[in-house]
């Protein structure tokens, strides 16, 4: 257990000195929060059992079954990786409960936490995508509807409309990552980068809305993630293998023109946070850098504890990615790697738990988070701090 803890001091040290040395710093006034709750909305990055307890009996998504949960929770959890997901480590960062799927905890009381993020999730509604051609009905539980589930749940979780604005006004409320699903369904189907990129707008309009609809409702801190580095997607580095060296990054060996694409949409997107921060000064409107926490990753892999060149998916099986989207993880006849902690590609579309944790440490303490945000202000609770006042160092099971 020492061995392990000074590990991975070891390798924190090394994710401060790298990330102090490539980003500049964002000043900006830092606003405390002792949150007593997490707010979820999002996709299957942020799903802890939604899908799973939406789904039918007879139809159930890939999270239930192993190796999925295999490394921490032991047991498949509807989670689409092997173990924690990011906001699992923020939510042990910030000493609360695993944030509860909303639907199917009838006996959860929810006040430190709901979460209403459904695998397959889009920010734009089902109808409006098909009315583009894009036909991938994996969920019709769209931002929209995950916002309406949760005003109807209000009078459940906190009571009286007074005792309801103040629980969201106390909660960290984290809005995606969503939109990806809209882009990638497209892609997925064969549609071109060009008519992909006229989605955007109507992607960050429907975020923007849901956000100042949180505002109206009494939240303070709203943190929303950006897309995440698609190019350097197994599934997509399988779709669109190419000899032609030039569509791929020399470090890397990402997809340049898909990251190029995703780099518009979060450009887009902070700017329209920006637009809302100064709209509505009294709250923290929190852009999380999901994308460049994992570019470094892949950029830097063995600093990290990865492998060099991370691209291939632990769980999967053929081809140079270890990915086929007819035989994906969790299907009968699918092999697992030995070691998940060597790779950031869990099952070709999400990631480890390993690679995740990276992400959130990226965001609680190093420079992902914009603007700065100080996560450990006089009377912030922070769970296994040590005596010095040190970073944070993240449970291990």
């Amino acid at each position: 257990m020492a061995s392990l803890a000074s590990h991975l001091s070891k390798k924190l040290k090394n994710f401060f000195l790298i990330t102090l040395l490539t980003t500049a710093a964002v000043t900006s006034e830092q606003q405390c929060r002792n949150f007593k709750s997490i707010i979820i909305f999002g996709d299957s990055i942020t799903d802890t059992g939604n899908l799973l307890h939406l789904s039918d009996l007879n139809n159930l998504p890939q999270s239930a079954f192993p190796p999925y949960g295999e490394t921490f929770f032991h047991v498949p959890t509807g989670r689409f990786s092997n173990g924690r997901l990011i906001i699992d480590f923020i939510a042990e960062f910030l000493r609360l409960p695993y944030v509860p799927p909303y639907f199917g905890s009838p006996n959860e009381s929810f006040q430190k936490g709901v979460n209403f993020a459904v695998a397959g999730a889009t920010a734009l509604e089902r109808s409006f995508l098909e009315s583009r051609g894009i036909h991938y009905a994996y969920t019709n539980v769209s931002l929209g509807v995950q916002l309406k589930s949760f005003k109807k749940s209000l009078p459940n979780i906190c009571g009286s409309p007074s005792d309801c604005r103040e629980m969201i006004g106390d909660a960290l409320i984290i809005v995606g990552e969503i939109g990806g699903n809209d882009y990638n369904y497209g892609l997925l189907v064969g549609k071109s980068i060009e008519e992909i990129k006229e989605l955007v707008p109507l992607v960050i309009s429907t975020i923007s809305s849901v956000i100042t609809e949180l505002v109206h409702m009494g939240g303070r801190t709203i943190m929303v993630p950006t897309d995440l580095p698609i190019g350097c997607w197994t599934s997509f580095l399988t779709q669109y293998q190419t000899s032609n060296q030039e569509e791929y990054n020399p470090l890397t060996g990402c997809l340049n023109w898909l990251n190029e694409f995703v780099e518009h949409h979060n450009k887009e997107l902070q700017e329209e946070l920006n637009r809302l921060q100064k709209l509505y000064p009294h709250v923290t409107i929190l852009y999380a850098d999901y994308y460049n926490a994992l570019l470094h990753i892949f950029q830097e892999p063995a600093r990290f504890g990865f492998m060099n060149r991370p691209l291939s998916a632990c769980c999967g099986t053929g081809g140079p990615y270890n990915f086929n989207n007819g035989s994906q993880c969790g299907t009968k006849g699918v092999d697992c790697c030995t070691d998940p902690s060597k790779y950031v590609h869990w099952d070709g579309f999400h990631l480890t738990e390993s690679a995740y944790r990276w992400v959130a440490m990226g965001l609680l303490e190093g420079p992902y988070t914009l603007p700065a945000f100080d996560w450990s202000c006089p009377g912030f609770d922070i769970k296994n701090r040590t005596s010095s006042g040190r970073q944070y160092s993240f449970s291990s099971r």
